[in-house]
Parts: structure tokens; sequence; C-alpha cells
């Protein structure tokens, strides 16, 4: 194995101190490989249940009508989800195509939609106030914030929102995006939303639950609609495309009519003949996520022996699959990505950049070797260029190869020091 660690130029001192946290993280391993039991046990029973077959892996084609296999995905994912439906599709093309809709589908002009959780992540931004291209602002769909509170739901200014009657729909991110603090739990979420519901019936729950999936064994079926990237935890690394929209049927069939059109819903979209990625991505989804947390864990442990403030810490609990390495200077965040790009399995000869992205308010380096452009359930690490100055780390399809990769990218910051 050394020789493999002097030929992708790993630091002494990044193997010694890896060598070191590894032992110490044994033990918050095995919490990790419980919950990843149930998440399996989950998945095949809603297999089982629905009896899924190679009838269920035929493509279709044109309308896509009678497709068996994209209505009974919709079935295995509600019922491990634990919800009354699910719209599950290869025609989403990532995490903010699914929130787009979900939105569009149960917003209407002179509604406010209202976040709980400060301003959402950065692509959502033209989404919901943009100037230009069909956002909720244009159809005039109004937007209010509740900031976060010591890091927590502040209740007394979200009820002070909630005074507002056009408030129509709260929104709850349960990942971090590009902020220095805990993800939320399902658990604070469904505490937040029954406060909410304690004093105002009326208004939907939406959860933008990207990257959460699978690492606990809930999900927030609370909530009356959620969403996330068949590219991030539930596609297991396999899927080549797609997201899903999970809820209350009735909101779900509004959110499968805004995909296509008024009328049309959920029963048409041929699959092109990825089904099969898509029920053995759901499939493989408790393993690669496990995985990708345990990739998570490591990173946080070397990062902080090797001394630079993570979050969460080694032996917080997680809840969802990103490890954020707060690194003070520009230079640093940028050789951590480019040295864990330089040991992804795709792509590891090239040398990202920051550049300015579609969606971003701030120039952005991706280091994103996968085999699914975009796919954060690989290996990949990002950040914005901006103060003070945070990589944030996700996947790992392996733990093994997710565990080289961090150390190349420790390896190219202690090199830059």
């Amino acid at each position: 194995m050394n020789s493999y660690l002097e030929s992708f130029s790993v630091d002494s001192r990044v193997i010694s101190a890896a060598a070191d946290v590894e032992k110490d993280i044994k033990p918050y391993f095995a919490e990790i490989e419980k919950k990843e039991a149930v998440n399996q046990a989950k998945v095949l029973a809603a297999f089982r249940n629905h009896k899924i077959s190679a009838a269920h892996f035929n493509p279709t084609s044109g309308y896509g009508y009678d497709d068996l296999g994209r209505d009974t995905l919709d079935l295995v994912f509600a019922e491990t989800f634990g919800t009354e439906a699910a719209l599950v599709r290869p025609h989403f093309i990532s995490g903010t195509h699914t929130l787009t809709v979900m939105l569009f589908a149960v917003l209407r002009p002179g509604d406010v939609l209202l976040s709980v959780t400060g301003d959402p992540y950065d692509t959502l931004t033209d989404v919901i106030c943009g100037n230009e291209g069909g956002s909720l602002k244009e159809f005039g769909i109004g937007y209010d914030k509740v900031e976060l509170k010591n890091d927590t739901f502040d209740l007394e200014g979200i009820e002070k929102a909630l005074e507002n009657e056009k408030v129509r729909a709260v929104f709850m991110t349960r990942s971090k995006g590009y902020a220095w603090r805990e993800s939320f739990s399902c658990g604070e979420m469904e505490k937040a939303a029954a406060f909410i519901r304690n004093r105002r019936s009326d208004v939907l729950i939406l959860v933008d639950n990207c990257y959460g999936e699978f690492v606990d064994t809930v999900e927030p079926s609370f909530a009356d609609l959620f969403a996330g990237s068949l590219i991030k935890n539930p596609g297991g690394g396999l899927a080549p495309s797609g997201g899903y929209i999970a809820g209350k049927s009735d909101y779900v069939r509004l959110a499968a009519d805004r995909l296509t059109a008024p009328g049309l819903g959920l029963e048409g979209g041929a699959n092109f003949g990825v089904m099969k990625e898509l029920f053995m991505g759901f499939f493989m989804a408790p393993h690669v996520v496990a995985q990708a947390v345990k990739c998570a864990v490591f990173c946080a442990a070397l990062m902080e022996k090797l001394g630079f403030e993570v979050c969460p810490k080694p032996a917080d609990a997680r809840n969802d699959i990103i490890e954020a390495i707060r690194f003070g200077k520009p230079e640093y965040v940028i050789a951590f990505c480019k040295g864990l790009q330089s040991a992804s399995p795709v792509d590891s000869f090239v040398t990202p950049e920051p550049w300015a992205m579609p969606g971003y308010q701030n120039e952005v380096i991706m280091a994103a070797g996968a085999f699914t452009q975009g796919s954060s359930i690989e290996i990949s690490a990002d950040g914005p260029i901006r103060p003070p100055y945070v990589a944030y780390m996700q996947g790992g399809l392996t733990y093994e190869s997710g565990k080289l990769a961090v150390m190349c990218g420790a390896s190219a910051v202690m090199n830059s020091i």
C-alpha cells in the first residue's frame, strides 16, 4: 500500500495522521452500520412487497403510457420514505430542478413562500427571486425568511412571520448547504413543523431533502412534500439522472402536473431504458450512503488532527453526507479540491479552478471526477471563494477510495502551507 500512497503523492504527515484517526473513529462506524442495516431492510421490504421483477426494467418511449417500472418505482419510494405517494423521474436534471417543480406545484400568484432556515441553497436564489427566467417573483409569488437563531429554528420569529396571511408554504432545508453549522435532523424539523401547524394549520410544509436520504433511519415524512436528487444519495451512484418528490398524494399529483402538463400528471413520461439503474441504485443507496458517511467522519477526524476546524466534528451526529472544513484562506480551499480531484476515478488529470457557475453568487471551485456528471454521492468537494473559505466534501462510493481522495486533498493543503 505504501507504494500506492507514494504514487498518489500522499504526504507522510497525512499518512501518519490517517493511521491514528482511523483507530479512533471505528466506534462511530458501528453506529453508521446499524442505520445502514435498518435502511437496507426497509428498501428490500419495499422491493418484496411490490414484487419487483425483470418486467419492471423494460424500456418505454413516446408518451410512456402503462409504464410498469415507472409506476412501481413511485410506490417503492413512497413505501420506503413513509409517504402517501412519490414522483420519481429521470426527467429531473438536478436537485434544483426538482425543488423548483415542487415550489411551482403548490404556490400561486399572491402567495408568500416563507423559508425558516434562512436563505436556501445558492442555486435556488434565481428560482425564488430572480428578475428573469420565470422566477416565483415574476409570477407574483412573494418571499420571506426567518434566519436561524443560535443555529436552530427561531420559533418566535417564525410565529411573527406567520402573521402574514399570505404565507402559503413554509420551506425548510435539511442540509446546511454553504453555511457553517450542523445540518438538521428529521426530528428537529418535525418539531418545528408541529409548532408551525399549531399556529397555522393552512400552510404547507416543504422540505429540501438533498444530501440527507438514508443518513438516518427516517425521512421527513411529516412534510406535505419533500424532494431530492437521484444523482445524490437515493441514486446509489448508479442513477444516470433524475429526482423525486414525495409526500401527500394530492400535492404529488400537482407536482406531476407541473413536471409534465396539467391533466397528464403521473400517467406519462417514458423511462428511456434507465429503470434498471434507478431500481438498482435505490437498492444500493443505503450501503453507498453509509460509505459516504464513513468518508465524512474520516475527513473530519483527519483534517481536525491536521489543525483545521471541521463541521460536524468526528463524534457528532450526522444528518447529511457533507463535511465542512474551514481553511481560512482561498488557496487552501483550492488546494484541497485539486488534491481530491487528482484521486478521482474519472478526470483525475483535470485541474479544477474557481469559476462563475450558473446559479451561484460567488465564484465556486468544484472537484468532481464522477462517472455521472455532477453526482455528489461520488467523491466530490466544492466551495464558494468567499470568507471564511470553507470546502465542503461529500460522497465516496466506497470508503477506501474516498479515504484515499481525502488524504490526497489533505496532502495538497499541507504542501501549500
